[in-house]
Parts: structure tokens; C-alpha cells; sequence
């Protein structure tokens, strides 16, 4: 019976890292670890990010996102200009070179989320669909997690003496 149960153990400790780790492959297109942070009681306003890959010798476009969770999905981009932090939209989409692979990150490019129709919770999936010029369509599911401690860490540094700033809404 110990044997058994070490056994399985063992196998459930091998399998669960494949199990909670979520990618998504389509035709030339992967999606790695797409992800979304959880959004207070009355925020509008929710983010996704993950990496795309694009394994094609031809450039993508991410020209689109769309979840029922929310109103509108948009591609953004934060930048610094003159000492402050700023989001823009990224107009004609987001350009993944053939060969290489796009962050969508915190202080990068990234979706924004725009009226929520509930709150983002920890633990939850968020179902989402990629849309792409040069490759198919995609269905993936942001999971919603906090940000880990050297990220907050980072965050809280990176904000502690500037102004963040929104342009082109």
C-alpha cells in the first residue's frame, strides 16, 4: 500500500506542473501562460497578458482580443515619455515577427479589459478569443493571479516617483 501511494505521489508531483501550466498552439501561433490580474469591487477596467509565439517564417498581426466578460478589448502599450508613464492604444494591431516571440507584460504592450462586467477573481479563467492577420483565429483563457512579490516589488519601485498618464483615449 506505501508503495502504492508513493507511486502515485510521484506521478501526480511529474503530472501536475504539465497539467497547470497552459499554452495554446495553433498553426504557427503559440500562446504561453496567458494570465490576468484580479480587479476590485467597481473597476472598470481588467489587463491580459501572455507571450505570443510565432513559429512561421511570415509576420502575424494581432489585430483584435474579444471575452464575455467585458465590453471592449483593446492592445495597449506603456511607455515613458519625458519622465512619465504612458498607455496608448497600438494602432494596426500588434506586429509578431515570424521566428521570434511578443511579451505582453506589465509596463509593455498588454490587452486592456475595458467595462468589466463583474469583477476579475483570483482563481478564476477568463475565456478569450485572439484575433490574428495571418493566422486563424484562437481560444484561450486568461488565468486570474496576483502579481508574485518581486513583480509588486518592481511595480512599486517603478511607480514610486512618477505619474502614469493616459493618451490617444
Amino acid at each position: 500500500m506505501k508503495y502504492c501511494l508513493s507511486v502515485f505521489v510521484l506521478a501526480l508531483a511529474l503530472v501536475a506542473p504539465t497539467a497547470l501550466a497552459h499554452d495554446y498552439s495553433q498553426g504557427p501561433v503559440k500562446v504561453d501562460h496567458p494570465w490576468s490580474r484580479p480587479t476590485p469591487p467597481g473597476t472598470p477596467m481588467g489587463v491580459g497578458y501572455m507571450s505570443i509565439s510565432n513559429s512561421g517564417s511570415s509576420d502575424i498581426t494581432l489585430v483584435g482580443a474579444a471575452t464575455p466578460r467585458a465590453g471592449s478589448v483593446s492592445i495597449h502599450e506603456t511607455s515613458m515619455h519625458d519622465g512619465v508613464m504612458r498607455m496608448a492604444p497600438v494602432k494596426g494591431g500588434l506586429v509578431i515577427p515570424g521566428g521570434s516571440t511578443v511579451e505582453l507584460k506589465p509596463h509593455s504592450f498588454h490587452l486592456m479589459l475595458g467595462k468589466l462586467k463583474s469583477p476579475l477573481r483570483e482563481g478564476e479563467s477568463i475565456p478569450m478569443t485572439l484575433s490574428f492577420e495571418g493566422a486563424e483565429e484562437m481560444q484561450i483563457e486568461l488565468n486570474v493571479a496576483p502579481l508574485d512579490r518581486e513583480m509588486m516589488e518592481k511595480q512599486s519601485m517603478d511607480h514610486s516617483a512618477k505619474e502614469m498618464g493616459h493618451s490617444g483615449h
